[in-house]
């Protein structure tokens, strides 16, 4: 009998979202191409969770395409501020509670708003499970609905 992996704070809040997902755990990837693969989808249907500050204590989270970019100057526009920073991995594991290549807004320390770029609805997305190797497939239009995400072109070609 093979043990199974512990789950993290973003699979046990996904088992409990009502949200129709599958996890995916795999080893370890070295490339967005690697970990496509081990997930069994397009590398743009891997979605990016990226932390940005907005000012003292005021963060987002952005979902990005695999294959994208953040567009400052969209992002910005869109939030009408003149300026947004990434914060450092302390600081982002600080306000997120995982580390960079493990962050998503399920489970986070705090439910910061989410920014979901139009890319990501329409077709299934792979999106971060709070640890290496572990990730949730799930429909975009639906992971956007459940995260109250705001849906906009804020990305481009990476």
């Amino acid at each position: 009998m093979t043990e199974a992996a512990p789950p993290t704070p973003a699979t046990e809040a996904l088992a409990v979202s009502g949200l129709d997902h599958q996890i995916t755990r795999h080893g370890p990837v070295r490339s967005l191409a690697e970990a496509a693969a081990a997930r069994g989808v397009d590398p743009g249907d891997i979605i990016k969770t990226m932390v940005v500050r907005r000012g003292a204590d005021d963060y987002l989270f952005v979902l990005v395409p695999g294959d994208r970019a953040i567009s400052w100057p969209k992002l910005r526009a869109l939030l009408g501020v003149n300026r947004l920073s990434m914060p450092d991995a302390a600081t982002a594991k600080e306000v997120t509670g995982y580390e960079r290549g493990t962050i998503t807004p399920f489970g986070a320390h705090h439910p910061w708003p989410v920014i979901a770029d139009e890319h990501i609805r329409g077709h299934l997305v792979s999106i971060g499970g709070g640890a290496h190797g572990v990730a949730a497939t799930v429909d975009g239009a639906a992971l956007t609905e459940h995260l109250r995400a705001q849906v906009a072109d804020v990305t481009e070609p990476a």
